[in-house]
């Protein structure tokens, strides 16, 4: 699935305020003047505390289900559509997507844009953090935005990746699976599930490796992160599936992975918690 060309997956918080102060941000949302939805996937202490300005609170529970230890699935066509239709989202929308852990939710939440065909959507890059680090307005008053009627009439299974869709293709060649945990967890020196290690055949780059952790969590070059992925295997020529434990971590290496230009993007969000934990699945560990 293409993203819009009209706003960058990654955007930075300066740019991102041109952009909202520009008058084409209205209720009635066209192609040639979308409206501006904001999404704040903090905690709701913190958005109660400080958000960017008409942005709606987004629970990150509520594009998840499942039951522990995996609890990082997909909720079905009606949940979303519930969902998305309380946030006011319209056909031609631009959404904005930010966060406090540099980006995983915002990235699991561009995940499952993408997967009901909504492709208008963009990250601040550094999250809230680096938003306030310019000086940019916040607010702790909640917006009233009206509900949508928006209609989900199909999903796009091709990005969500099942188990069994994985252990029928592991020998495919044409096939990258992007660890995006620790070093520990995919050597199985971490056990986080009854079979420690990773899926055969996967490639481990941490989503942390991608990010300058100071003064927060924010980008590296995308040209560096190119070059080291391409280093290890992970390239854009190929069907790249990402995970992690429960596919978190793995919505930003999903965003990533668009921004980067790769051109079949995938996620599992079974993740290593599902795969980890079932009967019928080969795992690996580090010699």
């Amino acid at each position: 699935m293409s993203h819009s060309t009209l706003w960058p997956i990654f955007i930075d918080p300066k740019t991102l305020n041109e952009r909202l102060n520009n008058p084409v941000n209205t209720q009635n949302s066209t192609a040639d003047a979308p409206s501006v939805c904001i999404w704040d996937l903090t905690t709701k202490e913190q958005y109660q505390h400080r958000h960017l300005p008409q942005a709606q609170f987004v629970p990150f529970s509520s594009v998840r289900t499942g039951t522990a230890p995996i609890v990082g699935l997909l909720p079905d066509k009606d949940q979303l559509t519930h969902l998305f239709q309380s946030l006011g989202l319209q056909e031609h929308s631009q959404v904005v997507l930010y966060d406090d852990d540099g980006g995983g939710k915002a990235g699991r939440m561009a995940w499952t844009l993408d997967v009901i065909g909504h492709h208008q959507y963009s990250i601040i890059d550094g999250g809230l953090a680096a938003w306030e680090a310019e000086g940019l307005p916040a607010t702790s008053e909640t917006p009233t935005i009206p509900t949508s009627t928006l209609k989900i009439s199909y999903l796009y299974d091709t990005l969500v990746v099942t188990k069994d869709w994985l252990l029928a293709h592991l020998d495919n060649p044409q096939l990258c699976i992007w660890d995006a945990r620790s070093a520990q967890e995919f050597s199985g020196e971490l056990a986080r599930a009854n079979k420690p290690g990773h899926i055969p055949g996967a490639i481990n780059y941490d989503w942390l490796n991608a990010m300058h952790m100071q003064p927060y969590r924010h980008l590296r070059p995308l040209d560096t992160i190119r070059a080291e992925l391409a280093d290890l295997g992970i390239t854009g020529d190929k069907t790249v599936v990402t995970h992690c434990q429960t596919h978190h971590r793995s919505g930003f290496t999903y965003a990533l992975g668009k921004a980067l230009g790769f051109k079949d993007m995938r996620a599992y969000p079974g993740s290593f918690s599902e795969w980890g934990n079932a009967e019928d699945t080969p795992v690996e560990q580090a010699s």
